[in-house]
């Protein structure tokens, strides 16, 4: 079981440490061409620069393969410019916009949080987490509308800042930038289903094995 991280720009090393930690290196897999997504059970979109993604998905035609799974169901987790490129609408704003995915029902309005000075750090409240998730807000896009095929899934004080839409996540702020594993781990859940969990302990379990054996410790 294999997810990818779409890597033509962006917090794409970000994405693959959160990932490290929770499945093995050869399940994950940096997509930058429509034939990278065979295989791949669920896929990670990064922070980064919303036009220059959707420029790239353009130009090497991830953007209707990309889409065509949307359609039949494909997981994916958004991020950031990645929550703008699959928001079905976006706000006017300076400088235009991206072309994007358009299958989230949201209207996003892109840096609306302030720009990269006023980058801030804040406690969010994510549905399914016990303890709020320290959400990391870097030219943040707001979610000014949520339409009825989507659902509020986090929230910063009265504001929508993660949307769910059934298999696609989407939040605001940068769960890959908290070293906070939380949200990476209940969407593969929600995605890869129970098998996952069997994976990522057997995985956890190697790496603390390997990290404490006394005869690696002697020979260093």
């Amino acid at each position: 079981m294999k997810v990818g991280v779409l890597a033509l720009q962006g917090d794409v090393p970000e994405h693959v440490r959160a990932l490290a930690g929770l499945l093995p290196p050869d399940a994950i897999v940096a997509v930058t061409r429509p034939a990278e997504l065979l295989g791949i059970e669920a896929l990670f979109l990064p922070g980064g620069e919303s036009t220059t993604i959707g420029r790239l998905l353009h130009e090497s035609g991830l953007d209707e393969a990309i889409r065509t799974r949307l359609h039949a169901g494909f997981p994916v987790l958004a991020t950031c410019a990645g929550l703008i490129l699959l928001a079905r609408e976006i706000d006017p704003t300076p400088g235009g916009a991206p072309e994007t995915l358009g299958i989230l029902d949201v209207t996003i309005r892109r840096n609306d949080f302030g720009r990269q000075r006023e980058s801030f750090e804040a406690e969010v409240d994510v549905d399914g987490l016990k303890e709020p998730f320290p959400g990391v807000f870097i030219r943040a896009p707001r979610i000014v509308a949520v339409g009825p095929r989507a659902r509020p899934i986090a929230r910063w004080g009265d504001e929508v800042v993660g949307v769910r839409q059934g298999s696609i996540w989407g939040f605001s702020f940068h769960p890959e930038l908290a070293g906070d594993p939380r949200i990476h781990a209940r969407f593969l859940e929600a995605a890869l289903g129970p098998g996952y969990a069997k994976t990522a302990s057997h995985h956890a379990t190697t790496k603390s094995t390997k990290h404490t054996d006394p005869t690696a410790t002697a020979s260093q």
